[in-house]
């Protein structure tokens, strides 16, 4: 008995130690007005923002704020190794600006499910016939339920 138990053992040991080394993020220097919360400072770059809440690690980039054609675009990249990434990102997330307009995402381009999902989060730029960005100076996207009752990535506009 002896000799099976311990070859499982060390089996076992093995394959928890592998799953915990990839469990840990990868480590970086802190981006300038990264969140690591539920919410950033507005800032006047475009650059990527971290939310760390909860068990999922969500990182957002706008792809098309300074050039706006019919769509803002977000890359979206979601990390976890304990939750199956199902959601549709586009029942859940708001782009909001500082004048007060709203609107909700049109397409979450992703696959769904998995633990390393990336896609594209996709809003319209016009609501009512008018620009969304017109005379505003911040913008802020906002993603419920996602292992976290909110999360909230704002950006300075120029």
């Amino acid at each position: 008995m002896k000799r099976i138990l311990l070859p499982a053992i060390l089996i076992l040991s093995l394959v928890l130690s592998a799953c915990s080394a990839s469990s840990t993020a990868p480590q970086t220097d802190p981006l300038p007005d990264s969140v690591s919360g539920d919410s950033s400072s507005p800032s006047n770059d475009l650059a990527m923002r971290i939310d760390q809440q909860g068990a999922i690690i969500v990182e957002i980039t706008p792809l098309s704020l300074d050039a706006p054609t019919d769509t803002f675009e977000f890359d979206v990249v979601m990390t976890t190794h304990s939750i199956d990434l199902i959601m549709d990102l586009a029942k859940l997330s708001t782009l909001t600006t500082d004048t007060g307009v709203s609107v909700e995402a049109a397409i979450w381009d992703a696959p769904l499910g998995g633990h390393h999902v990336e896609g594209k989060l996709i809003f319209p730029t016009t609501k009512d016939g008018k620009p969304i960005l017109e005379g505003a100076t911040k913008l802020t996207l906002t993603i419920i339920n996602v292992d976290a009752p909110t999360r909230i990535f704002e950006w300075g506009l120029k």
